[in-house]
């Protein structure tokens, strides 16, 4: 048998490359968009790939699912439990093998046995995998979707937070503990293959470790120590990351199936006499970094770094209007392989940044200010600021006269603002911040980045605030809390 573990880190999306050599036969479970990595791959170890393994409708990437199917005749192996909303509606599109709680299916000498375990989601399944060609009765593995993370397990609430589908999340989180129950049975020597890694909102707390195993997770993984229900959904619906919006969207793309891709190709390169008209009717990003944005950028673009697009892209894009990109040639390669993976379609064409520059349209710029330098700004009741941070990073500190709002939220938030005076943005180190002052100023803010952010707030010595119970935690264990 062969297991090839692929990892996308901007994403933090685990997926596997199941291989039987005896039969040269492979398939890929929760296989990412970018598919060609998965067939590349068995090429390489002399292996046809004929079938995808998928735990789940996923919330938070555009499945490849439906691309290998389309382009090399995959099997499709699917969840055919929850209710009629949660069913693919592609999958009679192609060779499709509709899974039930208890089903087997086979890859040459490789079983596939189906564990139901709702709660992330209702038609959230399990594979547990039996390397029978090596001679083994018993099981090695189980793919846990996001069911199970290393050191956590996965979100119940995404349905209602993300999906607007209202009181799903308490439900889910008692489906969710009875599925717990059910993996604690599971041998202690199975090995735990996850399809997220820290960093992922799909749950909390998710371990940077690949992979892990039953007996280890029922030793340490926290959600795993929780005997009593109540006690278990309190913990696991609190303090979750924030669900970015698009994955409303990811869920109803994966479900109803995704637009096949086939051979990628760039958009068209525009002209800048076309970049009025781009700005009218969609959203322009620049990929420039934020230094070279603040100084000189076109009034009305948006500044969204490459490394940074697949954190918020997804929150700040609006997925009905066209989305064109400014850059340099070598970027956008990259820049469309990440927007396609969390699903922006309409790319209706890129501007070079050279060009733009050239045509003298880069006119606007911002200011950066110093933390001592705020301090006295503030003291005066000369700004106002904002903390575009998470509301985690909030909670544990901030500085006192700051203002909450959420990057991902802040378009939607934009008239609740005190814009008769400037406004200073701020983050734990100036990158999101970057991000949030191109926003507002597109929104026709003034607008001032705290250079450093938080970190450099804090390094002089200024004053924060926090939460009592941090606080009073703080106090407690007789630590420096800033």
């Amino acid at each position: 048998m062969l297991l090839k573990y692929f990892y996308d880190m901007k994403l933090a999306h685990a997926s596997y490359l199941v291989g039987c050599q005896r039969a040269k036969v492979a398939l890929v479970v929760d296989p990412g968009r970018d598919v060609s990595q998965y067939l590349e791959a068995a090429e390489r170890e002399g292996l046809k790939l004929v079938a995808v393994a998928e735990t789940h409708i996923h919330a938070d990437y555009v499945s490849g699912a439906r691309e290998l199917a389309d382009r090399v005749g995959a099997k499709l192996h699917l969840s055919d439990e929850g209710p009629a909303e949660w069913k693919y509606q592609y999958a009679n599109q192609y060779e499709s093998h509709l899974l039930k709680d208890g089903d087997t299916f086979m890859l040459g000498n490789i079983k596939f046995e189906v564990l139901h375990t709702p709660g992330h989601t209702p038609e959230s399944i399990s594979f547990v995998l039996t390397d029978q060609g090596g001679g083994a009765d018993k099981p090695m593995g189980i793919f846990t979707g996001d069911f199970v993370f290393v050191g956590s397990i996965g979100r119940p609430d995404l349905l209602e937070q993300a999906a607007g589908i209202k009181d799903t999340a308490e439900p889910g989180a008692r489906a969710l503990y009875r599925s717990i129950a059910r993996f604690k049975q599971l041998p202690d020597y199975l090995q735990v293959w996850p399809a997220h890694g820290a960093g992922s909102a799909c749950g909390k707390g998710l371990g940077a470790i690949p992979s892990s195993t039953v007996g280890y997770e029922k030793l340490f993984n926290p959600a795993l120590q929780l005997a009593d229900e109540d006690e278990f959904v309190r913990y696991i619906l609190a303090d979750q990351p924030e669900a970015p919006k698009y994955f409303a969207v990811m869920k109803r793309v994966n479900k109803e199936g995704p637009i096949v891709l086939g051979e990628e190709s760039l958009p068209r390169l525009l002209t800048t006499n076309q970049l009025d008209s781009a700005l009218e009717n969609g959203t322009v990003i620049d990929l420039s970094t934020a230094d070279a944005f603040a100084a000189g950028h076109v009034p009305g673009t948006i500044n969204i770094p490459t490394g940074m697009l697949a954190g918020w892209a997804g929150w700040l894009v609006d997925y009905d209007r066209p989305l064109y990109l400014i850059g340099q040639y070598e970027q956008f390669p990259e820049a469309l392989r990440v927007l396609r993976k969390i699903g922006v379609e309409h790319i209706a064409g890129y501007f070079r940044t050279t060009d733009v520059h050239k045509a003298g349209l880069a006119t606007q710029l911002y200011q950066s200010i110093a933390a001592d330098q705020l301090a006295q700004r503030i003291s005066d009741g000369q700004v106002t600021l904002v903390d575009v941070r998470s509301d985690a990073e909030w909670h544990v500190a901030h500085i006192p006269e700051a203002e909450h709002r959420f990057l991902g939220r802040l378009p939607q938030q934009l008239e609740e603002l005190d814009d008769s005076k400037p406004i200073v943005v701020q983050c734990q180190s100036a990158a999101r911040s970057a991000i949030a002052a191109s926003v507002l100023q597109a929104a026709g803010k003034e607008v001032i980045n705290l250079a450093g952010g938080f970190a450099a707030w804090v390094d002089a010595g200024l004053p924060v605030a926090m939460d009592e119970e941090v606080t009073a935690t703080c106090q407690a264990a007789t630590a420096q809390c800033s």
